[in-house]
């Protein structure tokens, strides 16, 4: 197992990690950035390593980013200063590039045809070839993000205007690519032909349009008529009937990112076209009916495994109860605690309902186990607080294989699954059981038969990959030269 030490700093986060969240807005007449502040705000869960808004009057576009919370990066002074009819912003959770601040979003630059920003939510698995090709052509980059590929080529696209240029451009992307450009009078949204990164768009109430990684960040805002943006699809926002183009024909077989339902997406959001609530529901249901125990409690691992805990308790007829409270903070503030708390561990995420675990047969339902990082920990927290016995159940089936689709799974070396048996990741966390979800099960749940990724799963990934590339591959050691 991985020392939680070893990864992430202080508190290792033991889920898969958030991959970004994309936003864009074209409202005219209204306040565009502080409607993208808010609208981030809803997206924060999907990175908090750094935050960005763009906005554009039809003459320029202005920006501020920085490293932090959206909250910590724009105060009221930063968002006054951007005014304009549109606007694009960005939270950060690195995938490709670290997690310093020239590789957060949105990137802007000067072309040939006048300025450009570019908010990508994904990852490009033809990144390093792309980048290679382009730095043999003389042109220089700033940071190590393949977000930062994306946005030269369109820099250097030809084309009449920015939707063939947009289009051109896309042929030459593989990979994951949930994208928000800025023009300094136009804003697209721009989705793979896979569909692999959610990207939903919405009517404001107030004219115009939005769209957004999740369609919880649009009901936030207010939009109306919400529906996903198509794979391999171009959409150009206006105040009006919105300008659609479909690019690049869609992928013969999807490849819907299937932790969205799992772990990622909000619980109010909608994705594939299915609440993803009532998805980890099924999945608790499900479960249930494969992995029975008999127990005195169900509690959830919170927040996302709540109401697969609840489906759960619903079909076992044993009752739901909470276990775990859950600071929601500890994991996100940039105080390093003291030598004493750190050795804590996990005990500064969660605490125990004491009285709600005492003498009793405890489930414990979570969406999954990847590095094993803070398992033992949480089961040995409701040891502590006198559990008879602990059962873990997990919604998905064991993760063995890393994502280079945009999500943060760790290596073949740091995944538990890849390297031990069931059997011996139940003895290190001390469970008395441990049972996953099988995959048939989990596509049965989400009501699913195919069109989805399951790659950290199965390992067959929907285009050809390099398991050797690191999500800092584009880093210089020390000392060389960029």
């Amino acid at each position: 197992m991985v020392n939680p030490a070893d990864r992430s700093g202080w508190l290792a986060n033991e889920h898969p990690q958030e991959e970004c969240g994309v936003l864009g807005i074209y409202a005219p007449r209204e306040d565009v950035a502080r409607m993208a502040f808010f609208g981030l705000y809803a997206l924060q869960h999907r990175g908090q390593e750094a935050a960005g808004i763009a906005v554009a009057d039809g003459r320029e576009i202005r920006m501020h980013k920085d490293s932090g919370l959206v909250s910590q990066v724009f105060s009221p002074a930063r968002i006054s200063a951007l005014t304009g009819d549109f606007a694009i912003g960005h939270v950060r959770y690195s995938t490709t590039g670290s997690s310093s601040l020239r590789n957060a979003q949105p990137y802007l630059i000067d072309t040939q045809y006048g300025q450009i920003a570019v908010a990508h939510n994904g990852n490009l698995v033809n990144a390093s070839q792309l980048r290679s090709s382009m730095l043999r052509n003389g042109v220089g980059f700033s940071s190590s993000s393949d977000s930062e590929v994306l946005t030269m080529m369109l820099a250097g696209a030809s084309g009449g205007d920015w939707f063939e240029r947009i289009r051109q451009t896309m042929q030459h992307w593989q990979g994951a690519y949930s994208l928000v450009i800025l023009t300094r009078d136009q804003l697209f949204a721009v989705r793979d032909p896979w569909g692999i990164r959610p990207l939903t768009v919405g009517m404001l109430p107030n004219g115009g349009h939005a769209v957004a990684s999740e369609s919880g960040a649009l009901r936030t805002l207010g939009c109306q008529a919400i529906r996903e943006v198509k794979p391999g699809e171009i959409i150009m926002l206006t105040d009006t009937a919105l300008r659609v183009a479909q690019a690049i024909p869609p992928a013969s077989e999807t490849a819907v990112c299937t932790f969205e339902h799992i772990y990622f997406s909000r619980p109010d959001s909608f994705w594939d076209g299915q609440s993803v609530h009532q998805v980890r529901q099924r999945l608790g249901e499900q479960l249930a009916r494969e992995a029975a125990v008999p127990a005195d409690v169900v509690i959830p691992v919170p927040d996302s495994s709540i109401p697969a805990a609840i489906g759960y308790a619903r079909q076992s007829g044993i009752p739901y109860n909470d276990g775990f409270i859950k600071n929601r903070y500890i994991g996100r503030t940039f105080i390093e605690p003291t030598d004493s708390l750190r050795k804590m561990g996990v005990t500064l995420k969660y605490n125990v309902i004491n009285e709600n675990i005492l003498n009793q047969r405890v489930v414990v339902i979570d969406d999954s186990i990847v590095r094993g990082n803070t398992t033992r920990p949480l089961v040995k927290l409701l040891q502590d607080a006198g559990a008879r016995e602990v059962h873990l159940r997990i919604t998905c089936p064991p993760i063995r294989h890393p994502c280079f689709m945009g999500v943060d799974m760790g290596t073949y070396e740091e995944l538990a699954a890849h390297r031990h048996s069931l059997e011996e990741i139940r003895r290190f966390s001390g469970a008395d059981s441990l049972a996953y979800l099988s995959l048939e099960g989990m596509m049965n749940a989400i009501g699913r038969s195919n069109g989805y990724c399951n790659a950290c799963f199965t390992g067959q990934y929907p285009f050809p990959v390099d398991a050797h590339v690191a999500k800092t591959g584009f880093e210089k050691p020390e000392g060389e030269p960029a």
